[in-house]
């Protein structure tokens, strides 16, 4: 892309629109949710539990993003067994693991539950500061897994280069700083003075690093201000707001998520630090939808890791989430995360992966013939449809995010539904065949490719 264009031409030509409809898609494509009793299975399936090993976080700060994910794949679990289980034969059996034991023993608690319980499958992980030390022990324990978060491009890019049992159903990291600075670029895109408040750790970092990129390339005239980087888990940010104060920005933008998200837009409410600035982020909305307050700022750009709201898309343009988030409110008396949501297609999208292999080449189908049919997947889900690209074993889906807004319907804040911007996943990812750089791959395609708009 090469010329000057218009800001909102290039904006148009990416596909970012407000409200947008969902794409459809031709074809046979999975539905989830789907868990009736199905035609008598090909073969002979034996009847012992299949069992899943669940890591996320049940303890901390992190664990009002995590714990629905465990719900999530509770919920589909519960909903496939009822109806027979995998195959008609086989009950799913969660085993539970607390990913807020720290990564060396999150490592030896993978390969306890491999070794020790003898699990068919691993699923999970909320902090991309894991899924690049477990993707590796998972390929050498030749355990299938599918990692619903844990969204680092280090991890297909680096970690496990060349996957074969190791598979991610959330966007990937870098989709966010993109999606939070198009959001941004689209809303405000006069700010000039930015500050900026990160986690200290990969996720932060590429936040930062990619919603500069795209600020660089959209709005040029853009100059960082202030930088804050707290420490993951830290509830104290009082030093981290005022710096950013101080620094008279336009616009504050961070990427802290789950407890520490609540504890920071606490905070920052008593010193005034919405009244003064414009707010973004990239994850204020993902965490379970209760754990914010009616406190909480109206109008900020809240993000849900690019990925779905339990209000987008509605029900009557795709009754899949309406049902969902009728089921799971009805089971646990709450509404789902995007974690909830990855969890319950991730474990639909294993289930018919198993039917299609059964179909295939009858009985219970290997590990490989379960890989087969999970590269080049496409599964509608409540987020809308999810594709499992075959050669990294990433999965992606169209980028969601909007603006924080309370209504009377709910007891916390949503995404305003007459707001919310959609992006086509595509547009905001390098293509494959795409040379890998530093410090991803999108970071350098969008560099090396797309224009710098002339204010």
């Amino acid at each position: 892309m090469a010329g000057e264009v218009n800001r909102r031409s290039f904006l148009n030509s990416l596909g970012v629109s407000v409200g947008a409809a969902l794409a459809t898609a031709g074809g046979a494509i999975p539905v989830v949710g789907v868990a009736h009793a199905q035609d008598k299975p090909k073969g002979n399936i034996p009847d012992k539990p299949f069992k899943i090993g669940h890591m996320t976080f049940f303890t901390g700060p992190a664990a009002v993003l995590g714990e629905p994910m465990f719900k999530g794949q509770q919920l589909a679990a519960e909903e496939i067994n009822a109806a027979g289980g995998l195959l008609g034969k086989r009950k799913i059996e969660l085993l539970k693991a607390d990913e807020n034991a720290g990564t060396d023993a999150n490592v030896k608690e993978l390969r306890r539950l491999k070794l020790s319980e003898s699990i068919d499958f691993f699923c999970g992980i909320t902090s991309s500061g894991n899924t690049p030390a477990l993707g590796p022990v998972a390929e050498e324990l030749k355990v299938l897994t599918m990692f619903v978060d844990g969204c680092t491009d280090f991890l297909f890019d680096k970690a496990v280069p060349n996957p074969h049992y190791v598979f991610r159903l959330t966007n990937i990291q870098s989709a966010d700083g993109c999606t939070t600075a198009l959001a941004i670029a689209q809303t405000w895109p006069k700010s000039r003075r930015i500050a900026h408040i990160h986690p200290d750790y990969s996720y932060g970092r590429n936040a930062f690093d990619h919603l500069k990129i795209v600020m660089k390339k959209l709005m040029p005239q853009a100059e960082t201000v202030s930088e804050g980087w707290p420490k993951l888990g830290t509830t104290d940010f009082s030093s981290h707001i005022t710096k950013a104060i101080a620094s008279k920005p336009d616009l504050i933008v961070s990427s802290v998520w789950g407890g520490d998200y609540v504890a920071l837009y606490k905070q920052a409410l008593r010193y005034g630090m919405f009244q003064k600035a414009k707010f973004a982020t990239t994850l204020a909305g993902g965490v379970a939808p209760h754990a914010l307050g009616k406190d909480h700022p109206e109008g900020i750009i809240a993000g849900v890791h690019s990925n779905y709201h339990f209000t987008y898309p509605s029900g009557d343009k795709w009754p899949l989430n309406k049902t969902f988030v009728e089921k799971y409110h009805a089971r646990f008396n709450e509404y789902p995360n995007f974690q909830a949501e990855g969890a319950y297609t991730a474990t639909y999208m294993l289930k018919a992966a198993i039917d299609k292999a059964n179909k295939l080449v009858g009985g219970w189908p290997d590990d490989d013939a379960i890989v087969a049919m999970l590269e080049g997947a496409m599964m509608a889900g409540p987020a809308g449809y999810v594709y499992i690209r075959p050669d990294n074993h990433q999965g992606y889906k169209d980028a969601i995010i909007g603006f924080s807004k309370n209504v009377p319907e709910y007891p916390f804040p949503i995404l305003d539904p007459a707001r919310i911007i959609t992006i086509p996943i595509r547009s905001i990812t390098a293509p494959p065949g795409w040379p890998k750089g530093e410090p991803t791959s999108t970071y350098t395609w969008i560099d090396k490719t797309w224009p710098v708009i002339k204010a």
